[in-house]
């Protein structure tokens, strides 16, 4: 009996015209998502007391400045762990970009001379979260172009370069970090969040997959 409560209710719901919506759907993650990364940087610059030397160092800044930073990359991992895509792929690739914007939070950087609790953990699980992401633009870059109308072709230009961008800062920044011999920190763990910071701001124009 309990088995067709389901499919009763479901029927009962079709019967009298009632449409049931997505308390948050993609578009809504996605946008959450997007404005949590145009406003991070801001935001733990302007709480900061003394000038930070990269986003990844606010964990070390006591106060809001780590509250904001670890609370926001713990929202983020959220909204990625809810994101489930349009494809299996998605929906596993977001898991690992769940779990490693936490790794981001909780391994934090070996900023200004600092050490760092798991070497090269923060580094790894940064290059991990923002290469997803990179595979996500593509994706949308795709849907979009396949699309008819300028504005599908103008989100699809906006996906190309935020995809893009994204690759190229990841490899320029981890060459840059290789070749560094003496830096106040470690540049690619250092500058990541920073250089890819802009290309992270357009997925708040990521309104329709």
């Amino acid at each position: 009996m309990e088995s067709t409560l389901p499919s009763t209710a479901a029927q009962f719901e079709r019967s009298v015209g009632v449409v049931k919506h997505h308390q948050i759907d993609h578009r809504t993650i996605k946008l959450i998502v997007g404005f949590i990364a145009l406003f991070i940087g801001p935001l733990t610059s302007l709480l900061a007391n003394d000038r930070t030397t990269s986003i990844s160092a606010s964990y070390y800044v006591a106060g809001p400045t780590q509250t904001v930073f670890v609370g926001f990359l713990f929202a983020i991992a959220a909204l990625l762990a809810a994101y489930n895509g349009f494809s299996r792929a998605e929906m596993i690739l977001s898991k690992i970009a769940a779990g490693a914007a936490l790794g981001v939070a909780l391994f934090p950087c070996g900023c200004d001379g600092r050490p760092e609790s798991v070497p090269y953990a923060h580094e790894i699980f940064a290059a991990t979260m923002f290469l997803i992401l990179a595979y996500f633009a593509f994706g949308f870059f795709q849907r979009a172009k396949a699309k008819p109308g300028r504005p599908a072709k103008a989100r699809a230009g906006i996906y190309a370069i935020c995809s893009a961008a994204i690759v190229v800062a990841i490899v320029v920044l981890a060459v840059n970090g290789g070749l560094a011999t003496q830096a106040s920190e470690p540049p690619f763990a250092g500058h990541l969040l920073r250089g890819v910071g802009g290309a992270r701001r357009l997925w708040r124009l990521v309104a329709d997959g």
